[in-house]
């Protein structure tokens, strides 16, 4: 037993000297998780920033620590690590309001080119196909073995924890639990999956006998499931072309889901197809992408049925580039008679940088100009034009006018304020320079829906046209007074507060039962319910964002009186027979003593 402690000791203090700076990535994201989840919501942008940087940066210092031990240069190799992630941590916006989609595609392209990076970075040279294979099915099975053994650790630790605590009587708050996990299945997996490689590329890169379960796994579930998935779209085309009808949008996600499953299945039987026994092997390879030709024309077909009717967005910007490399792919191992599999993750990871910072030509500058082009299309063919500003009085329908809507929210939150500001009047863009300003950008969506006052509402859209009135207190500033206490609860975490050994806890119930309670210790408690109805009526024959003096209510509540405060709150409605959905971003309390 003793042995066996000292030899798992000293395997977990090779760990932490070899791979120092994983470690420490691995940690620091485990705090800035926690810090996220602890923190106001007004201070919480630079925790999500560094904890963004800090998760990169686990998979990025691995694919830097491979390459070192493959061509040394460790520490300069780790330096540029870490101002690579400095400088994407100053690329993310300054306001928790400013990650906008684009971010998401940032980082989840970035995330994604880091783990190609690892897939390929120490073979770079020539002639090492085999230990490439090897060196990546070892890092498969070791991802899968890492996500059974933390959840069986963190299962384990927090079950302990709760026996513990039940058993006696320790009443530990429930964010232990939380933490915990977040230290398990961030820094606790990324220990295991370590310990897991051992060594590093020396251990990882060398020959092994090919896993049956893999072989089994491959050649009798995921081979057999593409077959009916390729029946499928095959039937699917065969249809398009006896009805003469275009392909829909989402077959190709389908499409690109088929390839690179298949792709991914090819990889994994690829030391096989040179055994003459595993004739299977060698006919699947041969015959995979000649089946994909066929799709591939579907494909395009879809992808340019969107881009050609709605101009590109990241998202079709993204698809169609995946297209162009699923294609690329296919002309590779159908005509290239000395072919090697790392052609797959290099061309994807040149593809996704490519679309990341390509100047004039990434995702991000083709959708602007894209969508730029597809607003001031729409504007001139249905002549809503004049003097160079859109004249919102002329009679539109509900879908141009929601498309019209659709393309300022996209085009101001990819920081595009000075032309959409050309085509408005000075009241306008003051409002829209708010809006991009404070990052409510949906508000800009509703603003401008509202602003056309002659509005044909179809039959097909009639019954999900929503009424919609967005009340705004003048002064966002919360004066005290003569109040002695604040506090506040947000929309979605409305957990029960303490002062002075007292309890206040408020419920929202306003999209049900018109109700707001706000409860003193579970025994007192006063409903602002109907006065916040009341306020809606009063302004009941406005729409959009209507700016009024107040927004607060007060009243007595068992020792205390208290003052409800609220910036802003919304009323939604589709129809009259549908209840009204009244929602609120933040309520400040302010209390005194009578």
């Amino acid at each position: 037993m003793k042995t066996k402690f000292q030899e798992t000791l000293s395997r977990a203090n090779e760990v932490i000297f070899r791979y120092p700076m994983i470690l420490v990535m691995a940690l620091l994201a485990s705090i800035g998780t926690i810090c996220i989840v602890e923190t106001e919501r007004s201070e919480i942008t630079s925790y999500i920033k560094f904890t963004i940087c800090t998760c990169l940066g686990i998979s990025l210092m691995f694919a830097l620590k491979m390459l070192s031990q493959r061509i040394g240069k460790e520490i300069l190799l780790q330096a540029s690590g870490i101002i690579f992630l400095i400088g994407f941590y100053f690329i993310l916006p300054d306001k928790k309001n400013g990650f906008t989609e684009v971010y998401g595609y940032i980082i989840a392209v970035t995330a994604l080119l880091s783990h190609l990076l690892v897939s390929f970075v120490p073979f770079l040279e020539k002639d090492r196909e085999l230990r490439f294979w090897q060196y990546n099915k070892n890092l498969f099975i070791n991802i899968f073995l890492t996500a059974v053994f933390t959840g069986v650790l963190t299962g384990g630790v927090e079950l302990a924890i709760l026996a513990v605590d039940k058993l006696f009587d320790f009443n530990f708050h429930d964010r232990i639990y939380r933490d915990t996990f977040f230290v398990l299945a961030i820094f606790g997996s990324s220990f295991i999956f370590l310990l897991f490689n051992d060594k590093g590329l020396n251990n990882l890169e060398k020959d092994g006998t090919y896993p049956v379960v893999l072989k089994f796994f491959t050649q009798f579930i995921l081979i057999p499931l593409l077959l009916i998935y390729v029946t499928i779209l095959y039937f699917y085309s065969v249809k398009i072309v006896i009805n003469w009808q275009l392909p829909r949008g989402w077959v190709s996600y389908l499409v690109l889901a088929y390839s690179i499953v298949g792709i991914l299945a090819l990889l994994l039987v690829h030391p096989l197809k040179e055994e003459n026994a595993k004739s299977w092997v060698r006919i699947f390879s041969k015959a995979f992408y000649y089946t994909i030709v066929p799709l591939i024309i579907l494909l395009f077909t879809a992808i340019f049925t969107r881009i050609l009717e709605y101009g590109y967005t990241e998202p079709r910007y993204f698809v169609l580039l995946l297209a162009l490399w699923l294609l690329g792919t296919v002309v590779y191992f159908i005509f290239n008679k000395k072919t090697t599999i790392k052609f797959i993750p290099v061309s994807l990871f040149l593809f996704g940088a490519f679309a990341l910072v390509f100047p004039y030509l990434n995702a991000f500058s083709v959708a602007k100009r894209s969508q730029k082009a597809e607003l001031m299309n729409i504007l001139n063919q249905h002549q809503l034009m004049s003097a160079g500003k859109i004249n919102f009085q002329k009679k539109v329908t509900d879908t141009v006018r929601n498309e019209i809507a659709s393309k300022f929210e996209f085009l101001a939150e990819r920081k595009q304020g000075e032309f959409l500001s050309g085509l408005l009047n000075e009241k306008d863009q003051a409002e829209l320079a708010d809006n991009i300003k404070n990052g409510t950008f949906y508000s800009i969506n509703y603003d401008i829906q509202n602003k056309f006052s002659d509005v044909n509402v179809t039959v097909k859209n009639r019954a999900y046209e929503m009424k919609r009135l967005v009340l705004i207190r003048k002064e966002q500033a919360v004066e005290i007074g003569n109040y002695q206490y604040l506090i506040s609860f947000h929309r979605y975490s409305r957990d029960p507060q303490q002062l002075n050994n007292d309890q206040f806890e408020l419920t929202d119930d306003l999209t049900e039962k018109s109700s707001l309670k706000l409860s003193l210790n579970d025994q007192e408690e006063i409903d602002f319910g109907p006065q916040i109805i009341k306020l809606f009526e009063e302004n009941k024959n406005k729409k959009g964002n209507v700016v009024i003096p107040e927004i607060a209510m007060e009243s007595d509540l068992g020792k205390y009186h208290v003052k409800l405060i609220f910036s802003e709150i919304t009323r939604e409605k589709y129809s009259e027979d549908d209840n009204a959905s009244i929602y609120y971003e933040n309520v400040y309390i302010l209390i005194k003593l009578k």
